[in-house]
């Protein structure tokens, strides 16, 4: 367990703000707004995607905010998705910077040929925040798939 110690008002309120960053991203996901989605990142973002945790390799990089608008348009697939955050911690924090990591199950509800079927997918994100003009955006966003499960829906 952690020892707590007393942080400044400044401080606190720049937690909260990050903690309502990374939620502002799984509500623009599952609610298909990729324009606000893309808001939450910096012009020259760094956004990596590994859909096998394991591997050191990458799956996709992207380097610019402008990029990130067909990832989030992919989710335009799914019939409904469910992002569930866990635990979110943060590693470093400046009043400029800061580092964390967020796990979250991403649920996602497909219909093909009638047929509807749930794929459940552990992700970890690894990210770099930065304040500019008095807000919280995402420097770089690392993506992890520790494990995925698709089962049918009734």
């Amino acid at each position: 367990m952690s020892k707590h110690v007393a942080i400044s008002p400044g401080e606190a309120a720049d937690r909260l703000a990050i903690r309502e960053l990374v939620e502002a991203y799984a509500h623009c996901a599952d609610r298909r707004d990729a324009i606000g989605q893309m808001s939450l990142f910096t012009e020259d973002t760094h956004f990596v995607v590994y859909m096998n945790a394991k591997d050191p390799t990458p799956s996709q990089e992207l380097h610019a905010r402008a990029e990130l608008a067909p990832v989030f348009a992919e989710l335009n697939t799914y019939d409904a998705t469910t992002h569930f955050l866990g635990q979110s911690t943060l590693f470093t924090l400046t009043s400029e910077r800061g580092t964390g990591e967020t796990y979250c199950l991403a649920h996602h509800v497909i219909v093909d040929g009638g047929q509807r079927r749930l794929m459940v997918a552990s992700l970890r994100y690894l990210d770099t925040f930065v304040k500019m003009d008095g807000a919280w955006l995402f420097a770089e966003r690392r993506l992890y798939v520790d494990w995925i499960e698709q089962r049918a829906l009734a």
